[in-house]
Formats: structure tokens, C-alpha cells, sequence
């Protein structure tokens, strides 16, 4: 990502929702370096932080409905989380849960945009989000795949002011210039039954050497490493629940 904090309209923070959170747990401290602490509060639910150094960097969370999928979700800043989800359902989506108030922390959603794929709003009060973003271990780049691109960048044009820049096989999503996503067709790569979806990427110092790392961990690796043409070295990696993540080399973009 071309910004260093979180700012209005880009993604803010991410969160794992997870069948075995002890077990997520380890596997990210092993994988990442994480530091988990676990809200102790009952209401909180076992949501738990994952730190680097003293920067909070994620969220993992056991599932809180059956119907959760064990998965990552992004976050996007918003100033009113009220009128995000408002102009989210002008724009063709749904909304899933909310807006609800988190404590004194701030106001979310969980919406679908017009094709499909959940995402969250974050409209923050006492905590801002991630507190790093681009270093190794921590969030660095977001992306969109979706079987509806067309409508998917008017969708996101329309409710964030994104700029979108396409080629012919992808997108590159922009706020004031900066980069910091992309979208990409699903086309015949995926399973028919596999909904559109966001999915962090993940700075590392090294590509081969975290994919290897996952696999020792009890992951796998679903795109084995691989340098695009005129970008960064990435790996997309599975987790020991089923969790499917990005990892790309620090400092370069996508």
C-alpha cells in the first residue's frame, strides 16, 4: 500500500474469523511473529488482537454464527458508518449486520457490495486500526476477486471515490493517487462454488521462505511463489482451518 496509516475510504484493519482460535493463534505467532491477547471481557466474545512489537496489526475471532465461513475479512474506514451503509445499499449492496457500536471503539458493518463479496466498514472512535501497515508481518496490500468486475468498480467508485486502473487482466484500486488493492476476475480459476471475496496480503521479508514456513506450521500453500510480470514476488497460503491470505515481498506493491 502507498499510505503508512489507516486513511477515509482504504482498508483499515483485518480479521481472521477462525474454527480453532487457540490453533490460529499459534500458527500466526509461528508464521508472523504475532503477539494474540484476548479481550478477557465475556461480552468481547474471544476477540483477540494480534500485536507487533506495540502496534496492533489484526483481529482473530472464533466464528459467531454457523453460517460464518472460516475466513479473512478487510475493513475500510469510514467517517459515519450510517451513511456508508446507505450509499452501500443505493449502490446495489446488502447489508449483512449493523451498523453496531464495539465499546468505545468504534462503529462497524458488514455489508456485500453489488457483486457479492463481504466486506466491513469501520468507523472509528477510540481505536483507528492497524497500526502498521507495509512492514513484514502486517497488512500490505487488499484484493478483490469477484466474477462481476464491471460492476464491482462501480460499485466501489461510487461509495469510496476510489479510482480504479485496469489492464487487461487487472485492477488497481486508488485513493488520492495512492495505491493500496486490486481487483481481479475469477473467471475459470476458482471453484463455481466459491463466492467472490476480499483477501489480505501480508508484507514479508521473503516469499519462498514463509510459504515454506507455513507448510512446517500445518498450512499449505494454494499459489506456490511466483513473480508477476512487472510486480512483487507473492504466495497465496492456506491456513491450518482453511483460511486462504496473501503474502507479497515488503515494499513492493502489487
Amino acid at each position: 500500500m502507498e499510505f503508512d496509516k489507516p486513511v477515509t475510504g482504504g482498508p483499515c484493519w483485518t480479521e481472521l474469523g477462525t474454527s480453532d482460535l487457540e490453533g490460529a493463534k499459534r500458527f500466526y505467532a509461528d508464521l508472523f511473529g504475532w503477539r494474540p491477547e484476548t479481550d478477557p471481557r465475556p461480552e468481547a466474545g474471544g476477540y483477540t488482537v494480534a500485536h507487533l512489537a506495540d502496534a496492533p496489526v489484526a483481529a482473530l475471532t472464533p466464528l459467531y454464527q454457523e453460517s460464518q465461513p472460516v475466513a479473512w475479512n478487510v475493513s475500510f474506514a469510514v467517517p459515519d458508518a450510517d451513511a456508508a451503509v446507505r450509499r452501500v445499499e443505493e449502490a446495489g449492496g446488502t447489508v449483512v449486520l449493523g451498523p453496531m457500536d464495539v465499546f468505545d471503539m468504534g462503529r462497524f458493518a458488514v455489508v456485500l457490495d453489488a457483486t457479492g463479496a463481504a466486506f466491513q466498514l469501520w468507523q472509528a472512535r477510540a481505536f483507528r486500526g492497524a497500526g502498521l501497515f507495509n512492514a513484514p508481518g502486517t497488512l500490505g496490500w487488499v484484493e478483490l476477486a469477484t466474477r462481476g468486475t464491471a460492476r464491482a468498480r462501480d460499485f466501489y467508485t461510487t461509495v469510496f471515490d476510489w479510482s480504479a486502473e485496469s489492464s487487461e487482466w487487472y485492477t488497481e484500486w486508488a485513493l488520492g493517487g495512492a495505491k493500496f488493492g486490486g481487483m481481479a476476475d475469477m473467471g475459470d480459476r476458482f471453484p463455481p462454488e466459491m463466492p467472490p471475496h476480499w483477501m489480505p496480503y501480508f508484507a514479508v521479508a521473503d516469499v519462498d521462505a514463509t510459504a515454506e514456513g507455513a507448510e512446517r506450521a500445518g498450512g499449505a500453500v494454494v499459489l506456490a511463489p511466483v513473480t508477476v510480470p512487472d510486480g512483487p514476488r507473492i504466495a497465496v497460503l492456506r491456513d491450518p482451518q482453511g483460511a486462504e491470505f496473501g503474502v507479497h515481498l515488503e515494499g513492493v506493491e502489487g
